[in-house]
Order: C-alpha cells, then sequence, then structure tokens
C-alpha cells in the first residue's frame, strides 16, 4: 500500500473534500457568499436528471437504460432463495457477476456525462450513479490515481449498504463479507474506466458483524488471491454445462427437423417457420418458385436456401436483377448472342441460363422483363430449351427457376405488363415472405446475427444495444425491412465506439421519446420538456439567492463580473451582459451612491 506511487494532480483526500462542503455549508447559513457550490452536489443532480419516468407506457429509463424499482424486501427473498438453492459460494459468484454487469453500464453512462474526461471524476461518478440508485452511500477515505491510470489505490466506507441490511435484517449474519454485488460493481466500474484489471475487496463488512463496511481496491496484479477472486467472476459450471446441454439439444432438434431452418435466412417467428416449410418443401423437387413480398425482406437469401437445400446445391447459383439490365440487352444476358447478331456483339457468348446449367438460377424483380424475354422464358420454363440472340440452333437445359417480385404479378397481367401465361407458369408455387413489422420475434436475433458481422468487419466490439435502442428497433415499422434494419446496424457500429453500447439516436437520430417525467434538482418529477427546463432556471434562481441574498447583492456580483471580464472597461463590461453603457454606468454610479450612504 506504501509502495504506490501518488499522483500529485489526481490524488484525492475525501477528508479534506468533505471539511470543504462542510465549510460552504456553514458560510452559507452564516450569510456569507459562496465562492462556488459543490462539484458533487451538481455532479448528482445531473446524474439525477438522466432518470425519466414514462407514465403512458409503465416504463423508468436512466439514460438510454430502461431500469426497474423493487422492493428490497423481494430481492431479499429471491437472495435466500438463491443461497438454499445453489449454495454460498454459487450465490455469491452469481450476485458479484451482477454486480459487475452493472458497473459496466455505469461506466459507459459516466463516460458519456463527464465531458472532461478525468479519470478521479469519472471515478466519482460511479460511485454517485450507486448512491442515486439507493445501493449504498459511499464515503471515500482514499482515492490515489495515476494521471494515466496505472497506479491506483481506492478506498470506501459503505454506509447503509443494501446487501448488508439483507443479512443484519433478514438473512442472520455469517462468517465473512456479504456485500458482493457492491464489490463487483466497483471492480467492473474502474476496470472498465482505467482499462485495466482493479479489483475490490470488501475488508470489513457489518454483515458479518463488523462495524463498518470497508471496501480497498487495487490493481488485480497487487492481490496475492486475485485468482481466486476472480473465479467468482467466471460463469458457474453448473451454467456451463446447460448451455453445453442446450447446445447439444438444439443439434438434435436441427438433424430432426431440418425444415426449420433455411441457408442464411434467419429468424424464429410463425411466418419465418412457414416460409421454411414451404421452401424445403420446394427444394426436393423441380418445381418453379415464385417469391412475393417487400423489398428487403429476404427474397434472394430464400432463393439460396431452396438451392441449397435440393440436390443441385454443388452446382451453379446464378442471381439476376432483372430491373439492372437494359431492356435491350435482357434477352441476350439471359439466353445468350451469337456473334454479329447485332451492333456491339463482337464474339458469341453463352447466357445466364447457360451458366446456371443444372443448377438454380434467380430472377430478381422478374416484372421488369421486355415482352420478348418473357416469350422466351416461357419457352424454357415449358420446353426446358432456348436459343441465343441471333442463332437457329436449340440447346436443352436443366435449371430451377427462383422468381421474385415486390409488385402484384397480377396488376401487371392486367393493364398488360406482363404476359398472363407467363404469369400463370410462375404462379405454380407462391411462396410470401411476410415483412419484418410482421415478425417482430425475429429482431432481436437479426440485430445478434448483423452486430456480429459488422464487429468482425470493422474489428470492433460493442456492448450491443442500449435498452431504449432494442425498444426502438422492436416498435420501428420497417419500410425497409431486413435490408433497412442491416444498414442501421452498420450506421450505429460505426458511431459508437469500442465498449459502449449502440444509442438509440445513433439508429435513429431524428428519434422522439414522447412525453417523459425526469427527477429535479430538488427530487421532484416534472415533464420533461418546459417543465424541466423551468425548474432548472428555478434551481439555479434558488442557488443565486443563497449565495448572494438578495437582488441587490446578485446585481453587485453581475457587474464585478462584467467589469473582470471587459477588464475595467465600461463599454465592455456593457456588451457582456447586453445593455447599453448608459444603463451599464447608472448601475454603477448607483451601488456608489449606496456604498456613500452607508
Amino acid at each position: 500500500m506504501e509502495s504506490t506511487i501518488r499522483s500529485t494532480s489526481q490524488s484525492i483526500d475525501h477528508r479534506d473534500y468533505q471539511n470543504n462542503i462542510r465549510r460552504e455549508s456553514h458560510g452559507r447559513q452564516a450569510g456569507q457568499p459562496q465562492s462556488h457550490i459543490g462539484n458533487a452536489r451538481s455532479s448528482a443532480n445531473k446524474l439525477s436528471r438522466q432518470i425519466r419516468f414514462q407514465n403512458a407506457n409503465g416504463k423508468v429509463w436512466f439514460d438510454e437504460q430502461r431500469v426497474l424499482l423493487l422492493q428490497l424486501a423481494s430481492l431479499t427473498n429471491f437472495r435466500k432463495e438463491q443461497i438454499e438453492t445453489v449454495g454460498l459460494e454459487r450465490a455469491k459468484g452469481f450476485f458479484m457477476r451482477l454486480g459487475y454487469s452493472l458497473g459496466q453500464k455505469d461506466a459507459e453512462l459516466a463516460r458519456r456525462l463527464c465531458r472532461s474526461g478525468e479519470l478521479a471524476e469519472l471515478i466519482h461518478t460511479g460511485f454517485e450513479l450507486h448512491s442515486l440508485k439507493g445501493m449504498v452511500r459511499v464515503d471515500e477515505q482514499k482515492l490515489d490515481v495515476g494521471a494515466d491510470g496505472d497506479d491506483f489505490y481506492a478506498e470506501y466506507i459503505l454506509h447503509d449498504s443494501y446487501e448488508a441490511e439483507m443479512f443484519t435484517g433478514e438473512l442472520g449474519l455469517i462468517n465473512e463479507p456479504v456485500c458482493w454485488s457492491l464489490v463487483g460493481h466497483a471492480s467492473a466500474f474502474t476496470s472498465s474506466i482505467l482499462g485495466r484489471e482493479i479489483l475490490f475487496k470488501e475488508t470489513s463488512c457489518r454483515g458479518c458483524g463488523d462495524s463498518e463496511c470497508r471496501i480497498v481496491g487495487r490493481p488485480a496484479q497487487q492481490w496475492e488471491d486475485a485468482a481466486q477472486y476472480r473465479k467468482y467472476l467466471d460463469s458457474s459450471p453448473i451454467i456451463e454445462e446447460l448451455y453445453q446441454l442446450q447446445s447439444q439439444i438444439s443439434v438434435l432438434r436441427h438433424k430432426i427437423d431440418a425444415e426449420s431452418t433455411l441457408g442464411n435466412f434467419r429468424g424464429q417467428s410463425d411466418g419465418y417457420q412457414r416460409v421454411c416449410h414451404l421452401a424445403n418443401k420446394a427444394a426436393s423437387g423441380k418445381v418453379t418458385v415464385l417469391l412475393l413480398g417487400e423489398t428487403g425482406v429476404g427474397k434472394e437469401l430464400v432463393a439460396k436456401g431452396i438451392h441449397t437445400a435440393s440436390e443441385r446445391k454443388d452446382n451453379a447459383f446464378v442471381a439476376v436483377n432483372c430491373a439492372a439490365i437494359p431492356p435491350d440487352l435482357i434477352e441476350s444476358e439471359l439466353f445468350g448472342v451469337c456473334k454479329g447478331a447485332f451492333t456491339g456483339a463482337s464474339q458469341t457468348r453463352e447466357g445466364r441460363f447457360e451458366r446456371a446449367h443444372n443448377g438454380t438460377i434467380f430472377l430478381d424483380e422478374v416484372v421488369e422483363l421486355s415482352p420478348r424475354a418473357q416469350a422466351t422464358l416461357l419457352r424454357v420454363l415449358q420446353e426446358g430449351e432456348l436459343e441465343r440472340v441471333g442463332d437457329s440452333e436449340t440447346r436443352k437445359i436443366d435449371v430451377r427457376v427462383v422468381a421474385a417480385t415486390n409488385e402484384s404479378l397480377e396488376i401487371a397481367v392486367q393493364e398488360g405488363r406482363f404476359r398472363a401465361d407467363l404469369f400463370y407458369r410462375l404462379n405454380v408455387y407462391p411462396i410470401h415472405i411476410p415483412p419484418l413489422r410482421e415478425r417482430r420475434e425475429d429482431i432481436p436475433l437479426l440485430i445478434e446475427h448483423f452486430l456480429q458481422k459488422y464487429q468482425a468487419y470493422y474489428s470492433k466490439r460493442v456492448a450491443g444495444l442500449s435498452d431504449m435502442a432494442s425498444e426502438a428497433m422492436m416498435n420501428y415499422a420497417w419500410p425497409g425491412n431486413v435490408r433497412e434494419l442491416e444498414n442501421l446496424i452498420e450506421r450505429g457500429m460505426i458511431l459508437t465506439d469500442s465498449g459502449d453500447a449502440i444509442s438509440a439516436n445513433s439508429l435513429f437520430p431524428t428519434l422522439e421519446l414522447g412525453s417523459s417525467k425526469v427527477v429535479s434538482a430538488q427530487g421532484l418529477l416534472v415533464e420533461e420538456a418546459a417543465d424541466a427546463a423551468m425548474a432548472e432556471a428555478d434551481s439555479w434562481i434558488e442557488a443565486a439567492l443563497k449565495e448572494c441574498g438578495s437582488l441587490d447583492a446578485i446585481e453587485e456580483r453581475l457587474v464585478d463580473y462584467a467589469l473582470g471580464v471587459g477588464a475595467g472597461n465600461v463599454s465592455s463590461a456593457a456588451r457582456v451582459l447586453g445593455i447599453s453603457r448608459p444603463t451599464f454606468a447608472y448601475r454603477m454610479k448607483k451601488r456608489a451612491a449606496a456604498a456613500c450612504s452607508e
């Protein structure tokens, strides 16, 4: 402990800090001017403003994290059941990991709220978050933080620890410290802030009969029993065994029911299962499949899944976007061309259908085919043969055709844009893929899939989505379906720093949260918008009156401040306050006259 190198710039003695606060408080009570409002109070007020109560949907938000208000008695019963079910050691590890997870979330929040980025201020904020949540009141005894975070030593007294209260009031005293989640929180928070492993240990605890709860934090390598401590932060072996069994069951289910999945087309909803069932049934034969659905629902993935599940999986899969090929070239692109068939045909080449021989061809936006191409496609479907443009030789082909469109082919037939006989030939086996808004159960699975994809692509790891971002994703209408979801995840990945959770505003910059209530500086619930701003303004006025005592004293302070900023120049000082020079001069004369009369 004595060998810890202290940073002169960031070493903090909490007792001096508390004495300063007491002196300021005493000065205010005696009517003396206060030099400044304590940083601790302003920081606490800032944190309390992050709490929002949305009565309309029954939710409470802390920044972008959804939180719950729970009775301590219920948590006590839950902890008792955990101890009785899995034993003291397993229960201890469970609650330490719970605290560790909470500490990581609080570190993310602290980094967003503390603009200065100073390590000591960030650590203060973490323990203020604990107090704000009602878990404990922290009394800082010592905090030594190296400028770069390499050197660290911290010591805190935990007053009114909710965990100690559980054991002293209901569960009974035991032979070891019991503030498990608080210790896990402190370890995770400081480790995340400093970027190195910090471990906190409870050296005394009221839950085991001591007079106070005290925790000490050091770098992990300075603790002789760090390895033993880390075991509590690792997943319990029983959980690992359950996960392994669950994985084995999933593999067995997949083998038993192969129709439950379809290649890279992902989901778990009833709509997804229906699509997989129909697609797998079609894969076993040669039937022409027509995929229907809005843009971005994953029609090409379903087509690839049909090909992969068929006997043709070892042969070519050729995808063609019919809307991307000019109408005068679509026929030669699909069916091939002979040299000299038209201007620019400088060589003979095969078309997409010939390349897909014995495989599968996917015709996306098939409604965009030209009339000549529609007629040729009809012959290919009926006779299994084609002729290249400008050629008289007939070629036999064996191709499975999967067509797709986001328009109604029936309407296109009525409007004369699509051949009726081709429509009937394509519509042998239609599969409708529901839009994402109708299968919202698939959204979490898709989010996880795209997070893994873009974390690997950008070599960055994020802490998933914030609770508010997840809620926004679940409530969004998704006009662009899965394609839009993928693009939003990529956008969020780009805007989010490593280790942080993707926020709702990163995904939806124009997101409106709706009406909610926040906690004001006085601890009252007020409307978040205009009422909250008014409450904040009232708080500033109240602080100014407490500090100065009267309106005349406030005006005097403003005049002195403006003269200081303007370096004694009356015109410059008047501009600082936004008034004219004669008005400012009058204020100075008025103050001088009042001083003479005294």
